[in-house]
């Protein structure tokens, strides 16, 4: 005779060529979800094979214990899911939530910081072409000086915006004071 476990799969086996697209299309009609129906046919099946001696007593149908169990999965899975607050889907028209700012105010005061470090000729640049949103060629007109010296001074402002900013960090970093 097989051991116990193999008869239990076996049986699990034929319950489920027998009863499996029975069960299948049962939770996708209560899931209106395929996979969650996978799912729940999957945890039916599991319980059908730890519990064996139901399938076996002769009490009853044993489809209709399958679909009880079904549903009962069904039911709480419907359940959890409404104990749980509402998922809300992002809109990408939306801007992020930004939930606490001290981290953007640390950041514009670190960087105001490390633009008085630069020179006013990039401090110039930066502000026309950052701030004020402006071309290279607006810019140039806007500050009277031609669109290459624009571009050289912006690239010249960035390398040592960036040299400032790395001096700031590693500062913070070290326990020495942060220029404020």
């Amino acid at each position: 005779m097989p051991p116990a476990r193999d008869r239990d799969e076996a049986l699990v086996h034929a319950v489920y060529s027998e009863h499996g697209r029975a069960l299948l299309a049962y939770a996708t009609r209560l899931t209106g979800d395929r996979a969650a129906a996978e799912d729940i046919v999957q945890e039916t099946l599991i319980r059908a094979w730890r519990h064996p001696d139901v399938l076996t007593n002769g009490k009853g149908s044993t489809r209709g214990w399958l679909l009880t169990v079904v549903r009962n999965l069904v039911t709480d899975r419907y359940r959890a899911k409404a104990a749980r607050p509402q998922e809300v889907a992002e809109n990408p028209d939306m801007p992020p939530m930004v939930r606490d700012h001290a981290d953007s105010v640390v950041a514009s005061v670190t960087v105001m910081a490390a633009l008085d470090e630069l020179s006013e000729d990039h401090r110039g640049v930066l502000d026309q072409i950052y701030f004020q949103g402006r071309s290279l060629g607006e810019a140039a007109m806007a500050l009277g000086i031609p669109a290459g010296t624009v571009k050289s001074r912006s690239y010249y402002a960035l390398r040592a915006l960036r040299q400032a900013l790395a001096g700031t960090m590693s500062e913070g970093a070290t326990g020495r004071e942060v220029p404020a």
